[in-house]
């Protein structure tokens, strides 16, 4: 299956900071731009952090009250993650600020890989990397929802081109393929139940599906076949054993 890349679709213009860039000055980069958040990257535009929106809450929080400071338990006495979030509010810079390791993705990707990511480590953003693991882009949520404004026409072509013609090698007219707002449905008759499985289970994996009804018939259950086989080829190494 042909799945979009997550270079066609991530943002090229990267606001980006260094390690030594100033609490003040990644504040700004936010504001002025209207982001959560950015990466932070070292002299060969590699990627050793992200610097968001709560990193700075953090060092907001910790500011003295209208009535002096609060009373700090020792940093030694700590966990680690406390320790961190500790040394976070005394951060002055970007690489003091960052949360790292940073979550990342390769412009190589497939936009399926990417959702699985950000949604699996619970981020917003994913910097985007090339081969030699280089800053090139950014990926949001929203770019990776433009996926599902694919056109019903352009799916259908795809499922028919790609599932039909190429992977199961079938005359495209074979089967009805109907599209309504990201919803595929399939209609006909095939000759085996696993080509069936395969149809529906390679169109729920196209870029744009939203779901599949599955209309499909098929004549001979191959399935059944398929373990009859097994047991038999069981049977025949186990009467080889004796």
């Amino acid at each position: 299956m042909r799945h979009n890349k997550v270079g066609s679709v991530m943002t090229t213009d990267v606001v980006h900071a260094a390690y030594s860039t100033p609490f003040k000055e990644v504040a700004r980069l936010l504001a002025d731009h209207r982001i959560s958040g950015l990466p932070v990257i070292d002299d060969d535009d590699k990627v050793i952090g992200v610097v968001s929106e709560t990193d700075l809450m953090v060092r907001q929080a910790a500011a003295p009250g209208p009535y002096g400071e609060k009373h700090r338990t020792p940093l030694s006495q700590l966990t680690r993650g406390a320790r961190k979030q500790a040394a976070k509010a005394q951060a002055r810079t970007a690489g003091e600020l960052m949360s790292d390791p940073p979550v990342t993705v390769h412009a190589e990707d497939t936009i399926v890989e990417a959702a699985r990511t950000m949604a699996g480590r619970h981020v917003e953003r994913l910097p985007v990397l090339d081969e030699e693991d280089r800053l090139v882009g950014i990926v949001t949520r929203r770019d990776l929802l433009q996926v599902f404004l694919r056109p019903d026409d352009e799916i259908r072509d795809e499922v028919i081109e790609e599932v039909l013609v190429r992977a199961l090698w079938m005359p495209p007219h074979s089967v009805e393929v109907a599209v309504a707002e990201g919803v595929v449905t399939l209609t006909g008759h095939m000759e085996r139940k696993a080509e069936t499985e395969i149809a529906v289970s390679m169109t729920r994996r196209t870029d744009g599906v939203v779901d599949v009804v599955d209309k499909l018939t098929y004549r001979q259950d191959d399935a059944r076949i398929r373990e009859e086989q097994a047991l038999h080829g069981a049977a025949d190494d186990w009467l080889r054993g004796l």
